[in-house]
């Protein structure tokens, strides 16, 4: 028989995010692997009353929503939503990511018809909140939020995440490590071509002819740390007076960083291209000399590997990363990249440098970083890890023993 998993989302495309590129990503691979996949997404996708929206060639079941509804009311929604397409659809198992808002409107419905629930868990929903800045930690909310993060892992019948750095933090929590599984972020290697050559014609429209030019692709959250970026420029103008940095993305620190650029007298110097469609961002990134990736010191960073170094990697691209844990679990200091002391930006302005003065290196680099990723980090690698994870989960519920995949 054919598999079928329905997906429980915070969010989807067409909004664009590394947690819906992540799940293209997944939801492509099953497929190929001939399981069947039902989509629905949470009123976090946006206040909207339709019911379904196809995209790329995927139908997203909708959670109709408005303008200011509460946590307790979206997950009310969700559970009321996620019930009528269980009933329309008949999965096998319910797969419910990140956050726990999405956790435990699952556990509630497969309760009800009698499914099983694997949750997986990309960040915890406490550490999302405070690097977000709507809590502090330790704060009663923090606490709370905690209890039921750890609430939805231990009742789940199967556990998934995205990195080791997550993997022990659950485990921390009384979970059994056996029955926590790492599906490692990934790129599809034959999305990111190695090495192709820029496309001079944007770079001319952009203004960066001739230029050395510092890139980040990505969220302009807090904890990128991108205005050590913009402090690193500066200190590095002297010594090479073409230097441009190029942010490719946006966030809610872009006005803050608009202010900074001026402030720092780089008005000029620093260009915002907004976000990209996803792919158009290869274009982009063969723009730049070398990538940086300056992620602050806290503990969303310390547990979670991003995806973009990946990106860079199997593309070919130089860059520099903050010693975080997230990027210390994925980057080995000059073979396949560049690490250098987290929060520091006279530290990212040395790595910068240093990194440019091992031109010669560069081809060596790349070509391991490549070999990385086709080794280690591709989808098909990564999804495939499913397979044991679904068995499990159907094997422990008594209503699903019996199905083998």
């Amino acid at each position: 028989m054919n598999l079928r998993i329905l997906h429980v989302l915070d969010h989807s495309a067409p909004l664009h995010s590394g947690y819906t590129f992540r799940t293209l990503s997944i939801l492509r691979e099953q497929r190929l692997l001939g399981w069947d996949t039902v989509h629905l997404t949470t009123p976090k996708q946006g206040p909207d009353s339709s019911m379904q929206e196809e995209v790329d060639g995927l139908t997203f079941h909708r959670t109709p929503s408005y303008e200011g509804v509460g946590l307790l009311n979206q997950m009310r929604l969700t559970a009321r939503r996620m019930a009528e397409v269980v009933q329309a659809t008949r999965p096998n198992v319910i797969h419910a990511h990140s956050p726990v808002l999405n956790a435990l409107p699952s556990l509630w419905v497969g309760r009800t018809y009698r499914l099983p629930v694997v949750y997986e868990m990309r960040a915890s929903w406490e550490d999302a909140a405070v690097d977000h800045g709507t809590t502090v930690e330790g704060s009663l909310r923090y606490r709370l939020s905690r209890s039921l993060e750890s609430f939805a892992l231990h009742q789940a019948g199967e556990v998934t995440t995205i990195c080791e750095g997550l993997r022990n933090d659950i485990a921390q929590r009384g979970i059994p490590r056996e029955r926590v599984t790492v599906i490692p972020n990934a790129v599809d290697t034959s999305s990111f071509q190695f090495s192709l050559k820029p496309d001079l014609r944007l770079r001319h429209t952009m203004g960066l002819d001739g230029a050395l030019v510092i890139g980040f692709v990505g969220s302009f959250y807090h904890y990128e740390g991108l205005h050590l970026l913009l402090e690193a420029a500066q200190r590095m103008i002297l010594r090479h007076p073409r230097l441009r940095v190029l942010l490719v993305g946006g966030g809610p620190q872009e006005e803050a960083l608009r202010v900074q650029a001026q402030s720092l007298g780089l008005h000029d110097r620093v260009i915002f291209s907004g976000r990209v469609e996803h792919a158009d961002v290869h274009r982009y990134y063969g723009l730049m000399d070398v990538l940086a990736y300056p992620r602050l010191p806290v503990r969303l960073t310390e547990l979670v590997t991003p995806l973009k170094p990946l990106e860079a990697m199997a593309q070919g691209h130089m860059f520099v990363a903050s010693d975080v844990g997230g990027h210390r679990e994925l980057v080995r200091h000059g073979e396949t990249g560049y690490l250098f002391r987290s929060g520091d930006a006279f530290e990212l302005a040395n790595a910068l440098e240093a990194a440019l003065a091992q031109r010669d290196r560069w081809p060596q680099v790349r070509a391991q970083a490549r070999r990385f990723v086709e080794r280690e980090r591709t989808w098909a690698a990564s999804v495939a890890r499913y397979r044991a994870v679904y068995q499990r989960a159907l094997q422990r519920h008594p209503d699903t023993a019996s199905i083998q995949i």
